[in-house]
């Protein structure tokens, strides 16, 4: 099954999927490796991979483009691409579905924050009004359909809402009601307080829904299959590998300035994940590559 379509698969199965969040190609090829069935680029890990810099809208849409194109080259499973507020107004949404599907992305989500956006579990979050706020989702359902439409790929679209933290849980379900109704493929709620909360979204959201797990977060913490049991399809977690992998980067460096023994994953299993292995393989097929060992 070709990999954009298997996305849709998975949300049909009466299960949540754990979904760890890449921030680059190398983050996204270990998800696979570890047989993962789909990942998603966080916006947060990307512009800190990225630019170095906080998730506060600094990362453009060129830069967000290119970023998942070089994820997906990679790649053999879906890829969620966070598409932010669409960068403008509805018409830049549309720009924005067309030009994350052509790199590759499997779906897509939009945003009702204000521009420039914020983090979903930081404070100062704004939303925009609702005519604004289901425009959006409007003009990328209407991109996700013209672009199958035209024989392009297949693109979902991923409806998120951020209007928990400004308006109340009421408001922010009603958003996510009237995005599915619309035709979002998945729903997303962002920051609800409770895992009671969390039951309301799913007893009034129809279709797929995705749960947003960041540790230390302002949502609870809770085991994918209980995740699955309240009515999630799928448990994203943001910032699981970024904190992971800066944790013992800073780590390292300090054990290196102490002059400590670092731990450190084998030479060869590095290689091998980074596909040394497999362009030496392929090269095989050309007489004029010849294999040069590290």
């Amino acid at each position: 099954m070709d990999y954009r379509n298997r996305l849709q698969a998975l949300l049909e199965e009466n299960t949540c999927h754990l979904m760890p969040c890449c921030f680059d190609a190398l983050s996204a090829k270990l998800i696979e490796q570890e047989g993962y069935p789909l990942t998603f680029m966080s916006g947060f890990a990307a512009s800190a991979s990225r630019l170095g810099a906080p998730d506060l809208g600094l990362m453009s849409y060129g830069e967000v483009v290119d970023q998942v194109r070089c994820i997906t080259s990679v790649l053999k499973i879906p890829l969620i691409a966070d598409g932010d507020t669409g960068y403008g107004n509805a018409m830049n949404v549309r720009r924005t579905i067309y030009g994350l599907a052509q790199a590759g992305a499997s779906a897509v989500m939009i945003e009702d924050q204000v521009s420039p956006k914020r983090c979903g579990h930081t404070p100062g979050k704004k939303v925009v009004g609702r005519d604004e706020a289901f425009d959006r989702v409007r003009a990328a359902i209407d991109a996700r359909d013209e672009v199958m439409t035209e024989g392009g790929p297949k693109v979902l679209i991923l409806g998120r809402t951020d209007a928990r933290q400004e308006l109340g849980l009421g408001e922010a379900i009603n958003r996510a009601m009237k995005f599915a109704e619309l035709g979002a493929d998945i729903s997303f709620v962002e920051s609800p307080r409770t895992e009671e909360e969390m039951i309301e979204i799913c007893r009034s959201v129809p279709g797929p829904k995705m749960a947003n797990i960041v540790e230390g977060g302002l949502t609870p913490e809770l085991r994918p299959d209980v995740l699955g049991e309240i009515g999630y399809s799928l448990a994203a977690y943001p910032l699981t590998l970024l904190s992971a992998a800066m944790l013992a980067m800073r780590d390292t460096l300090r054990d290196m300035k102490a002059d400590r023994k670092t731990r450190l994953m084998d030479f060869l299993e590095l290689r091998d994940r980074v596909g040394f292995e497999d362009y030496y393989t392929l090269s095989e097929r050309y007489s004029a590559s010849k294999r040069r060992d590290l």
